[in-house]
């Protein structure tokens, strides 16, 4: 069996995946905070007909040798932790984060999850909660009778009480970040946890040495961008195309030599 047949295969399906980590961008283009994944190839093993370098005289020796590869496959989907544009908003619950870092949040479980989400709310009881009800780590109790909320840039949380002249602060936003965010493992909900390859967090506050900063009102946006997608499905779906081709052309070279007659 002519090993293009199978090269060929591994393109169409390595292209597959690479088509749906486009798709998967595209879909997330007005996700807050959301990061951007690429889809990484590498190629199979090589069959080795010819070692390169074997002697063949006392004073010379191969130069190249017969290296035949077998295809490729995705050996990776790397997130890019890449900045994304700012909107401003009249919410004062909208925090955005530039920089470096991530907020922290509390799971179900008590297991902490980290975000680059800035949309946040306030709860019945007060306390600033991601869209599905998750808490801010630490977390952040506001007043019912509060006037004002505010954040600053190093993540100091005051409010305005009535009849109170000067804010009174009532927490801290701490963030955390990764010495390799990349490994960090997505479970959906704009949530990551911490893997072995992203190593543990390091916790400080916002403005701190290796941190970002805060901005209220504020939304960081998806840092996809959607020309750069389109270029990318079209170099997904021309690639899937020229591995098709290899399959059909060593196809009908089966053909020819099935039709071979004496």
């Amino acid at each position: 069996m002519l090993r293009s047949l199978w090269a060929g295969a591994s393109g169409m399906i390595a292209q597959q995946t690479h088509l749906d980590v486009v798709a998967h961008n595209l879909a997330n283009v007005n996700t807050s905070g959301f990061k951007k994944l690429r889809a990484d190839f590498q190629d199979l093993i090589y069959q080795i007909n010819r070692e390169p370098g074997v002697p063949v005289e006392p004073d010379s020796m191969v130069p190249t040798g017969i290296q035949v590869g077998l295809g490729v496959k995705v050996c990776g989907t790397t997130r890019i932790f890449m900045q994304g544009p700012l909107q401003t908003s009249d919410n004062a619950t909208d925090i955005a984060l530039t920089g470096e870092g991530f907020y922290q949040v509390t799971m179900p479980d008590g297991t902490i999850a980290y975000t680059r989400d800035s949309n946040w709310k306030i709860d019945a009881n007060g306390q600033v909660v991601n869209h599905d009800g998750y808490l801010l780590e630490p977390a952040i109790v506001v007043p019912e009778d509060a006037t004002d909320f505010a954040v600053s840039q190093t993540g100091a949380v005051t409010i305005k009480m009535p009849g109170e002249v000067l804010p009174e602060e009532i927490g801290q936003i701490e963030l955390a970040r990764f010495i390799n965010p990349a490994g960090l493992r997505s479970i959906g909900r704009n949530l990551f946890l911490e893997s072995a390859a992203s190593g543990a967090p390091v916790v400080g506050n916002p403005g701190d040495e290796g941190f970002g900063a805060l901005e209220q009102r504020t939304l960081e946006m998806s840092n996809v961008q959607v020309v750069e997608e389109m270029v990318e499905m079209i170099v997904a779906q021309r690639a899937y195309e020229a591995n098709s081709k290899t399959i059909q052309t060593a196809d009908e070279l089966l053909r020819m030599a099935n039709n071979l007659r004496r």
